[in-house]
């Protein structure tokens, strides 16, 4: 028997982000340090935390890595700026220009190591040329709403960049480039991780325009514009010829590690790690899947835990605060309706649900009990709900991201 399944949930979501923090894992995947000139870049959530665990490795470096507001951590050369995230500021788009500025002129004598984790997308920011900022963050803000899966979205920020799409490799050529990455996307492709900076990329401007108009996403005249003038590297670009690029950590390697810890006490169902979906659809899928099994299951059997990972998508038409994990969570209690048998956690593994500070929530048999359930669901409000519930998940800067973590537990009849 599990007597706290809160308390079981949330020391599972925390063994799933402590087997990616790049402290842990990093070291292993890294050369010994070249000789000659050595430089040291990146951008993303976990970035700094990288950098942190390079310097422990080779000590001190030089380079310049970009992360998330309260995301910087100590290092003795590599600088580390802080820039917003989801949507892009000032300070990403200077830093981002500072690095570039030291990537040029490298020889085929020197090194770079770029390390890339889920966020880069808005921390490295060079907008297209002809495009200002603030038309940038627009354009980010509308993806965003849309409900478009990530890849989709990275197809588009990639074709509105100056950086992204395999140009900082371009960048940093002729010198060699291995680019260690934290995988945040379902399938682990490398061109859409942080939105490819490192990674040639096969997607057309056609393609971006279709995913415009697919999703309905407006963009002002200069993105179409900047459209026509992509500078997206091909794969087998010869600037991408010295250019290696190593996922090292991912949400399957979290799931698994989860997984390991809950087998003692339960029976695990592993649904994947690369589901997508508007996030209240995959709710109401898994509810169902939940009752199914309870139905199943006899007083004296044992616990059975449903696992997933993945990136769901929410389509903003409220006014609310919330963001996939939450209405995830919001949604599912509303299809459970109390069930007392079914207890479930959904997280944002780099503590960062949508654009609050929050991880994400916890749901039980008393969920409902916090009135104003469906008007949340409804405002896209699932983050005020969970807080009037008393059943957030608030980590802080975790310093990692493998993306969402979502456990169900169903327990037999008593």
């Amino acid at each position: 028997m599990i007597p706290d399944p809160a308390r079981f949930l949330r020391q599972l979501f925390d063994r799933a982000v402590e087997v990616a923090d790049p402290m842990r894992s990093l070291a292993a995947f890294l050369p010994e340090k070249p000789t000659g000139r050595v430089l040291v870049i990146g951008a993303g959530k976990a970035s700094a935390r990288m950098a942190e665990a390079v310097e422990a490795a080779w000590g001190p470096c030089q380079g310049l890595v970009i992360t998330r507001y309260g995301y910087a951590r100590p290092c003795e050369g590599i600088e580390i700026v802080e820039a917003a995230h989801p949507v892009p500021d000032q300070a990403g788009v200077d830093a981002t220009q500072r690095m570039l500025a030291l990537l040029d002129g490298l020889t085929e004598d020197d090194f770079v190591l770029a390390l890339i984790s889920g966020g880069a997308s808005a921390l490295l920011c060079a907008p297209a040329d002809g495009m200002t900022l603030a038309e940038k963050q627009n354009v980010n803000a509308a993806l965003l709403a849309s409900g478009a899966p990530i890849v989709q979205m990275n197809t588009v920020r990639k074709h509105l960049s100056r950086v992204k799409g395999g140009q900082l490799s371009a960048a940093a050529y002729p010198a060699r480039l291995l680019s260690l990455m934290i995988s945040d996307v379902p399938g682990d492709d490398p061109a859409f991780i942080g939105s490819g900076p490192t990674v040639g990329d096969a997607t057309t401007p056609e393609d971006a325009r279709a995913i415009l108009d697919r999703w309905s996403i407006p963009v002002p005249a200069s993105a179409r514009d900047a459209l026509n003038h992509s500078g997206v590297v091909p794969p087998g670009d010869l600037r991408l010829s010295r250019t290696r690029n190593v996922i090292y950590a991912a949400p399957a390697q979290s799931l698994a590690a989860a997984a390991e810890l809950a087998s003692p006490q339960a029976e695990i169902r592993t649904l994947g790690d690369r589901i997508e979906g508007e996030a209240r659809d995959v709710a109401r899928d898994q509810a169902a899947m939940a009752r199914d099994i309870a139905a199943t299951l006899a007083p004296g059997d044992r616990p059975v835990l449903l696992l997933s990972g993945g990136e769901l998508t929410v389509t903003r038409t409220g006014d609310g605060v919330g963001g996939p994990n939450a209405e995830f969570c919001l949604a599912l209690a509303l299809a459970l309706d109390g069930h007392p048998q079914v207890h479930a956690i959904a997280c944002d593994t780099d503590g960062v649900d949508g654009a609050a500070e929050v991880a994400g929530a916890l749901v039980g048999p008393a969920t409902l009990s916090t009135p104003g359930a469906a008007e949340a669901l409804a405002r896209n409000d699932a983050h005020s709900f969970f807080a009037k519930a008393d059943s957030q998940v608030v980590t802080g800067p975790t310093l990692t991201n493998v993306n969402d973590f979502r456990a169900i537990l169903i327990l037999p009849p008593e």
